[in-house]
């Protein structure tokens, strides 16, 4: 009973150690987020992050090594708030939904981080490996399954590769978001996703009817 009772005391320490580790890693998130929403991430600086969150710069090099690490994560958590995934029981639906939720996030001060992301890339090759690895290849991840939920609903042609398929329909809206030529909006997004689906879809597929309030959202971290 003795030694228990030793091994509970000597184990509770260590559980209020991991909470305020916790508490700590979530004031961070939280503080980078504040900061990127006023200043862009050339400007927000470790010395920053660590003051707002009320901690010191050796607890947030404790996690990430740099401060673009710090704002990667965060990044991906306002996404994850953000962004749907939706399965509506179409995947025309489907990527219509999802890519107008991804454009209102890019187009927020926090999704505007994704230009500045690749031009920090450009000077930092591990940085740009985390980015690929973290965000891109995560998001379309998600991406594939309302493709491959198209596909065994016999909506989509399978003999199309789904890979040009994910570039086609999220390309344009990266590349405005890049080069600022063309305007990014709802119905935009409805657009590029029609234009897509006109030659994926499968000529004996009957779409079905759009049904009101039809959209089931879940959240996640992923494209």
């Amino acid at each position: 009973m003795r030694k228990q009772q030793t091994l509970e005391y000597a184990e509770e320490p260590r559980r209020r150690g991991r909470h305020r580790s916790l508490e700590a890693k979530a004031a961070i998130l939280k503080a980078t987020l504040q900061l990127l929403e006023r200043e862009s991430l050339r400007k927000v600086t470790s010395d920053a992050i660590a003051k707002r969150a009320g901690v010191s710069k050796a607890t947030i090099y404790k996690w990430w090594r740099n401060k673009s690490m710090v704002a990667l994560d965060a990044y991906l958590a306002g996404m994850t708030e953000r962004v749907a995934t939706p399965n509506t029981g179409s995947a025309e639906e489907d990527f219509t939904e999802q890519l107008k939720s991804l454009t209102a996030f890019y187009t927020s001060t926090l999704g505007r981080l994704f230009c500045q992301f690749i031009a920090e890339g450009q000077s930092d090759p591990g940085f740009l490996a985390s980015f690929r690895e973290r965000f891109l290849y995560a998001r379309r991840d998600a991406a594939r399954v309302m493709w491959r939920r198209g596909v065994d609903r016999g909506e989509i042609r399978s003999a199309v590769d789904g890979e040009i398929v994910l570039d086609l329909i999220y390309g344009p809206t990266i590349f405005r978001l890049l080069a600022g030529h063309g305007s990014l909006n709802d119905s935009e997004s409805e657009a590029m996703v029609e234009a897509v689906f006109g030659g994926l879809r499968r000529l004996d597929y009957q779409r079905p009817p759009k049904k009101a309030g039809s959209l089931v959202k879940r959240r996640n971290g992923q494209l």
